[in-house]
């Protein structure tokens, strides 16, 4: 027979938020798969566990730590899954391992338990129903704002990660692009806890220097903005170029509305007056 895929959630920060769930099951698997074989080995250490083999499931070995786990697993030994902190595959490595599994028919059982984007939601005092949860930013300014500026489209509350040392520049960007207020939890049930919310402008007020620890942020619910951040973005780029009429005449062509609205759209945006 073969093994069972566990998937495991363990503490974010706080060792007390262990389940005994999760204790009894990685004690009783033969093997872990973690992203982290150091940071991993402290936690089956504090729960007095090691007579299991810790292999090392991360991004830049996934295929290979997954056909070999896969061996294992079709050996008839069950594997627990890990990351980092939190619950697996939410912005973790082993979606690889998790789909083998499922294709091989291999029996998969979650262990749930803390989720940073989860405990975030759970104290965040601003309105975040429905929400999209969109993973760490991008490192890069440009493809940062343009993701920022996408989602903001929208009217879901967004949820993201952000590391310390790009926190500062993502609130920047966000003084620029949303009025919108802002939920930030750092170093979540660990001793430094620190939770905030306010504009962006506040909240680089509030920061330390440097920030430290990871960030959870959530941007709160707003209204559709869709078509018109579209309509927008089209004669923003018209009217470098064109006069509001011309820009209005071509953007109604590009964007399938009346022309008019297009004109009036132009003219708010544009410092040239309408000529008589």
């Amino acid at each position: 027979m073969s093994g069972t895929l566990y998937v495991v959630a363990t503490p974010i920060g706080h060792l007390g938020d262990l389940s005994q769930r999760c204790i009894s099951t990685l004690k009783q698997v033969q093997v872990v798969a973690a992203e982290d074989t150091r940071r991993t080995g402290v936690l089956l250490a504090h729960i007095g566990h090691d007579g299991c083999e810790l292999v090392s499931l991360h991004d830049h070995n996934e295929d290979t730590a997954s056909r070999r786990l896969m061996s294992s697993l079709q050996a008839g030994n069950s594997v627990a899954l890990v990351s980092d902190a939190g619950t697996p595959l939410i912005n973790d490595p082993g979606f690889r391992l998790l789909q083998l599994a499922w294709q091989s028919s291999i029996k998969v059982v979650p262990i749930p338990g803390p989720s940073a984007v989860i405990t975030a939601l759970s104290v965040c005092p601003l309105p975040s129903q429905p929400f999209r949860y969109v993973g760490f930013l991008a490192a890069k300014s440009v493809a940062r704002r343009q993701q920022l500026q996408s989602w903001l489209q929208h009217s879901e509350a967004i949820v993201f990660f952000e590391s310390p040392h790009r926190i500062r520049q993502t609130l920047e960007q966000l003084v620029e692009i949303t009025s919108r207020q802002i939920f930030l939890a750092r170093e979540m049930t660990k001793q430094y806890e620190t939770l905030m919310q306010g504009s962006a402008a506040q909240l680089l007020l509030q920061l330390s220097d440097p920030p430290k620890g990871e960030f959870v942020g959530i941007i709160e619910c707003g209204e559709e903005t869709t078509q018109h951040f579209q309509h927008g973005q089209v004669m923003r780029i018209l009217l470098q170029e064109l006069s509001p009429a011309k820009a209005a005449r071509l953007g109604a062509q590009i964007c399938g509305v009346n022309k008019k609205e297009l004109y009036e759209l132009a003219l708010s945006m544009s410092s040239q007056a309408p000529k008589k």
